[in-house]
């Protein structure tokens, strides 16, 4: 059993993993100690088996730059925790065949819930990355007594359903847009501002594992970077198009939430080609597409839909990808030229031929103007559950992957 998931009470009370992972060392001058860089060694062979699927320990120890005593040590200790393990001998042109190493799937487990005004989204990742479970539930503008019945149904029966080991989940992560009862879309009830002043992770307090929150584009940005397309592109910006409209940067695989914790709201950016005081988000996202379907007599929440080709839908979309390119240029002119990122990432619940020919005329319209550099624009490997995905890694994050956060001495 992973010994991060002893004393859970002490692990709730304290700061949140999204405050922990800002704590960045450009922004502090704490030093570190033997044992903070023992886990951050730890953290990094881990990572590396992760990453390339099959390897030895010479291997790592060239990727790493640790010794080989060291190696070997912390190797030893990963498969007694039971999240490595062995898989026979690589053969070689001399000597003794090399032990191969691969991360144990079942070793650890995190379980993603992600919050949204359209959806609610559940799943649990193993530490290879891949789903074992998932369920969605389609419904408009949940209050918290109904996230709270869609977990206590779904989850203990999709955890026996997928043979998960309950004493191998490291925690919950929740993915929730910020400002969710603040920012108002169409449709939206009465009494929908509950969410203001709620403290989300009591949502779960049933479950008896950490919680762990974050802002979902956020959550999206950290799944990418960890199972995503990062290792191509360790830069990059994502852009989730939900109900809403949200961003994150990533920064060589770093995701920077800025000062206030608010960096990457490209929804929220003025459009200037709109309506006096239109914002980004008013044309560029779910709700505001469904609208326009609605008001031209085509009301329809099945997202598979959006791609049909009658005439009429058509029409609509095409004027909606149309005015999303428009919105759109000038933040993505931005984002070239201030961060130079290796790529824009679209993700969200677009379906997948929305997203394409999006990214595709948005290349278009930045292509044809004179910017020092024009970052790849493309669909994100990890699409539709992003930021469910994302909210199981943050489990993961705070407990077993590498962060430089983690080397930071706590204030005294």
């Amino acid at each position: 059993m992973p010994p991060e998931n002893q004393d859970q009470e002490t692990t709730r009370r304290q700061p949140s993993g999204a405050e922990q992972r800002d704590g960045r060392l450009s922004r502090s001058l704490s030093g570190t100690n033997l044992e903070r860089a023992g886990d951050y060694n730890q953290r990094t062979v881990l990572q590396a088996i992760r990453l390339a699927g099959d390897t030895t320990r010479v291997e790592i120890a060239e990727q790493t730059g640790l010794t080989a005593p060291a190696i070997a040590n912390i190797t030893t200790r990963l498969t007694d925790l039971g999240l490595v393990r062995t898989a026979g001998r690589k053969q070689g042109a001399r000597g003794q065949p090399a032990l191969r190493l691969q991360i144990a799937p079942d070793g650890a487990y995190g379980i993603g819930l992600n919050i949204d005004r359209d959806h609610l989204t559940l799943v649990v990742l193993d530490l290879a990355g891949e789903v074992r479970f998932r369920t969605s539930r389609e419904i408009a503008f949940a209050m918290p007594a109904d996230v709270t019945a869609f977990v206590a149904a779904e989850l203990d029966p999709g955890l026996a359903s997928a043979g998960i080991q309950r004493d191998r989940i490291l925690g919950v992560g929740i993915a929730i847009p910020d400002d969710l009862g603040r920012i108002t879309l169409a449709h939206q009830p009465a009494g929908y501002d509950v969410w203001n002043d709620l403290h989300v992770p009591d949502l779960l307090a049933m479950l008896p594992w950490p919680i762990h929150c974050d802002n979902d584009a956020a959550a999206a940005a950290l799944g990418e970077a960890q199972y995503g397309a990062a290792f191509e592109s360790p830069s990059f910006f994502y852009l989730l198009i939900s109900a809403g409209l949200g961003g994150g940067p990533v920064i060589d695989r770093t995701y920077h939430r800025g000062a206030r914790a608010r960096s990457g709201e490209i929804g929220l950016m003025p459009d200037p080609g709109g309506m006096p005081g239109a914002i980004v988000q008013d044309i560029v996202s779910l709700s505001a597409l469904h609208a326009r379907l609605e008001q031209a007599g085509l009301p329809d929440t099945d997202l598979a839909a959006l791609t049909a080709t009658d005439a009429a839908t058509t029409a609509v979309i095409d004027r909606w990808i149309e005015d999303s390119v428009r919105a759109l240029t000038s933040p993505l002119v931005a984002i070239n030229c201030l961060l130079d990122p290796d790529a824009i990432l679209i993700g969200g619940r677009l379906p997948l031929p929305l997203i394409e020919r999006l990214a595709a005329e948005l290349t278009a319209a930045l292509g044809a103007l004179p910017l020092p550099a024009h970052a790849v624009i493309r669909p994100a490997v990890m699409a539709q559950d992003a930021p469910a995905i994302g909210a199981a890694i943050l489990p993961f994050l705070d407990h077993l992957l590498p962060s430089d956060s983690i080397l930071i001495q706590a204030g005294r």
